[in-house]
């Protein structure tokens, strides 16, 4: 990764990048360092500009559309209240800076109750795992204080990569907006899917339930409607993992097998889902990892620490667990979610870090495929055996 864009400003071989000491290698900062860059004749290399009248309040809405880094957002002598969080509305709270995972939205508010005469650094900054670049920076412009006006205070220094209880702390005071839909109070179907780094064909993997994701030449959607026996594995993946299983450890056996296999789930029903993270194939590492359910929105019922128990029931939230379609789990932690199979179709639920989704950190979940009526060619056709499908029938 060689630079944060922030609205697709970035600082990457300009003259900031160069002078910019991280976080990590100084933890004070003299804003001299950033006045090499040239906002004129350098549009590539300046920031962006953010405008806004004094004395008003902002909505400003925030997405992480990163492929690999997790994010930390802070805006200099402003408070952010996040109101909104993937589409759905929050209890506000008050924060000096927040933590977005691949694939999240916020929506915070600002008010630009500072100092009109100055302007403000906003920083992004990389978090769960060791930062090799400078912060992304865009400048909260104070109208009619000139854009090319270097704010006098350094950016916010985005909190240690690995200050994993600043994360916990700000996911834990994310709730529902008071009002908001509660979740049905019991689940029909509990899935337990351990997250493990493994090994296939001497290739490093990610694995769920020791089954890494291997996606099928035709689509799943088609294959289910019209009954393709061999398009994919007619095994259903396993529901859970072995209870003696030791997640604080790397795996004793390291090597994983592939599949293609898909959760069938009755319409309608209520599906309990624990992400269970673990020790990767390396002592002392477990990542941070957001997973995403494409086709629903799901309740975060809660995390926790170490393997998922069924004392941890009490400690679940079903008053007012926030609606998300983005959840992360924690090193060597656990996430409980809960949503409602009633969306007809096939959905990925995924890592949203590319590279772990490609390396088979995924599951497949379909329901209600028979409700279903005029799947389009183009879902039936990508691979051999829906092609002679539509030929057998044309």
């Amino acid at each position: 990764m060689q630079t944060l864009l922030i609205n697709g400003r970035g600082q990457y071989n300009c003259s900031m990048a160069a002078n910019f000491r991280t976080p990590e290698s100084s933890s004070s900062s003299s804003n001299t360092q950033y006045s090499q860059c040239k906002f004129r004749g350098n549009e590539q290399c300046a920031p962006h500009i953010l405008r806004v009248n004094p004395n008003k309040t902002y909505r400003l809405r925030v997405a992480s559309t990163t492929a690999l880094a997790s994010l930390n957002l802070a805006i200099g002598n402003h408070k952010m209240v996040v109101v909104e969080a993937d589409g759905n509305y929050l209890q506000p709270f008050s924060v000096d800076d927040l933590d977005i995972y691949s694939g999240e939205s916020y929506s915070v508010l600002i008010t630009t109750d500072q100092d009109p005469s100055k302007n403000y650094w906003l920083s992004v900054g990389v978090r769960g795992r060791l930062p090799e670049t400078p912060p992304g920076l865009a400048i909260l412009n104070y109208k009619p204080t000139s854009a090319s006006k270097l704010p006098i205070s350094p950016p916010p220094v985005t909190p240690r990569w690995n200050d994993y209880g600043h994360s916990k702390a700000f996911s834990k005071k994310i709730f529902a907006l008071m009002g908001s839909s509660k979740p049905p109070k019991s689940y029909e179907r509990r899935i337990i899917l351990l997250n493990t780094q493994n090994k296939i064909n001497g290739y490093t993997k990610w694995a769920i339930n020791n089954v890494s994701l291997a996606l099928p030449p035709t689509p799943y959607l088609g294959s289910i409607k019209y009954g393709l026996k061999n398009a994919f594995d007619r095994n259903s993946p396993p529901e859970n993992f072995d209870e003696n299983y030791d997640v604080m450890s790397p795996p004793t056996n390291p090597n994983s097998t592939s599949g293609s296999g898909v959760y069938l789930l009755s319409f309608n029903t209520t599906v309990d889902v624990i992400l269970q993270n673990a020790n990767a194939l390396s002592a002392n590492v477990s990542e941070i990892h957001p997973w995403h359910l494409h086709g629903h929105d799901f309740w975060v019922l809660g995390y926790g620490e170490g393997k998922f128990s069924v004392k941890d029931e009490k400690k679940l939230n079903l008053k007012n667990p926030p609606l998300r379609n983005t959840a992360v789990i924690f090193p060597y932690g656990w996430t409980a979610l809960r949503f409602v199979a009633d969306n007809p179709g096939v959905w990925a639920f995924h890592c949203h870090i590319e590279p772990h989704l490609h390396m088979g950190m995924g599951v497949v979940f379909a329901e209600g495929v028979h409700h279903l009526n005029n799947i389009p060619n183009e879902a039936l056709t990508c691979g051999l055996t829906g092609k002679m499908f539509l030929s057998k029938n044309n």
